[in-house]
């Protein structure tokens, strides 16, 4: 049986209080997705487009096999009796597939995950962050032609920035491209798909007045906060408190000219929190103390780090350490990451429907990633070789297991997190003549 038809009988028995697998990858919202870039298969072929898709998610869960080995892995080729489709065809479909169907896939998937999750808030407003990460692709031609190189680094790489709602780790959106691309200018690519009514956390190294002021004023209600920089300039217009005080924030010339809607001045709150006698300060566009109060605000930088853990669960846990991409094509290097986060997702958005069936309140990122993962995987090499009366069998052992996924509680740190220099491998002589 193939996959497609298991999903199918899935998709047919809906029990009340276990949730289906129907909603991995529906196929209407594929088509729906496909018809937003005109993307159509205009004949019966053995590997169809819309069977590409999970093609790109094999890719990504079975990282160790081979393409002819995840095609029949996943029982996604419709053979009828005859010999597997030649190596070649399979790149060629994804070239046919491109990367904008991939794309429009990701985001209309990913749209209906976070609006059905119905995740908790904080004040009224959803907790996300924006980070950037680097991904290495093959040492092709075509690869090096489209992207650069890191400093001692022999392989091509792209940059990629995402945006992710923390509590569940669910991908909204992400835009990437050549490894010298600025992440701002990623950045700024995220902006008209970042839902209303939130708060987003920026790593300092995303300081800028025209991209925080456009951020806060497209939409609604859409809030950031950022870490003060060393040597930031600023004017106390009023004390709102201890550790609370109302600035002013003056832009350049040079910044107004690259953002023409920057205003001379802009009004933000600036909050001081104190860490083992050490001052830690942040701003944001939350200037209303009595609706966000500062004690609040002082401790929700920390949960920014949950962005940098998605990161690895994507390259360790889910990739498992394969630090290179596969494709030697940049247009197909683009198609495997919308691929990837699609693969992520799908984890992610399973693991939601997980803790929606646990007795407490539990949210997502206190379940196991790895365990998800693990059952997930398993449940999709069965599919192809179950009955359909087996299925729901299966759907209740692999909701029934979810207690067995539950983290243990994170100690306290004691001091904020950090990035660590990178160890050398030889000790550095501190005492040297030419250091002093």
């Amino acid at each position: 049986m193939h996959v497609y038809q298991a999903l199918d009988v899935i998709n047919q028995w809906k029990p009340n209080q276990v949730e289906t697998l129907s909603d991995l990858l529906p196929i209407e919202l594929i088509d729906e997705a496909y018809s937003l870039t005109d993307t159509v298969t205009l004949r019966k072929r053995k590997l169809t487009l819309e069977s590409m898709v999970w093609l790109l998610v094999g890719m990504a869960l079975y990282n160790d096999k081979s393409m002819a080995d995840i095609v029949n892995q996943l029982d996604i080729v419709d053979r009828t009796g005859k010999a597997f489709v030649a190596p070649s065809a399979l790149t060629q479909r994804r070239k046919n597939l491109g990367e904008d169907a991939m794309k429009a896939v990701f985001q209309r998937m990913s749209s209906q995950w976070v609006k059905d999750a119905k995740l908790p808030e904080w004040n009224g407003l959803s907790l996300l962050s924006v980070d950037g990460v680097v991904w290495r692709t093959q040492d092709s031609p075509e690869n090096n032609a489209a992207f650069s190189r890191s400093p001692n680094t022999q392989y091509p790489q792209v940059r990629m920035v995402c945006q992710m709602e923390l509590s569940s780790h669910l991908i909204i959106n992400s835009a990437f491209d050549d490894y010298n691309v600025n992440e701002m200018k990623l950045a700024e690519q995220l902006i008209d798909t970042t839902p209303d009514n939130s708060l987003t956390l920026f790593d300092k190294g995303f300081y800028s007045l025209g991209l925080l002021h456009k951020w806060q004023e497209t939409g609604s209600e859409r809030h950031w906060l950022i870490p003060v920089k060393k040597n930031l300039q600023y004017e106390v217009i009023r004390s709102l408190g201890r550790n609370d005080k109302l600035i002013k924030l003056m832009s350049n010339p040079r910044a107004r000219k690259l953002w023409p809607r920057l205003p001379t001045e802009i009004t933000a709150r600036l909050i001081t929190r104190k860490i083992n006698g050490k001052n830690y300060e942040v701003i944001t566009s939350m200037v209303d103390p009595m609706l966000y109060p500062a004690a609040d605000i002082g401790s929700l930088y920390g949960h920014r780090w949950e962005i940098e853990l998605g990161y690895r669960e994507q390259k360790q846990y889910m990739l498992g350490n394969r630090l290179t991409l596969r494709s030697r094509l940049p247009e197909l290097v683009k198609q495997e990451l919308w691929g990837i986060l699609l693969s992520y997702n799908m984890v992610r958005y399973q693991m939601v429907q997980m803790c929606h069936s646990l007795e407490g309140n539990y949210l997502p990122y206190q379940l196991s990633f790895n365990g998800s993962l693990a059952h997930i995987i398993r449940l999709l090499v069965g599919l192809p070789y179950s009955t359909p009366g087996a299925i729901p069998r299966q759907l209740k052992s692999f909701y029934g297991m979810v207690e067995s996924l539950i983290l243990p509680p994170r100690r306290e740190r004691t001091f904020p997190r950090m990035v660590k220099p990178r160890p050398q491998r030889y000790a550095r002589n501190k005492n040297a003549v030419h250091l002093k």
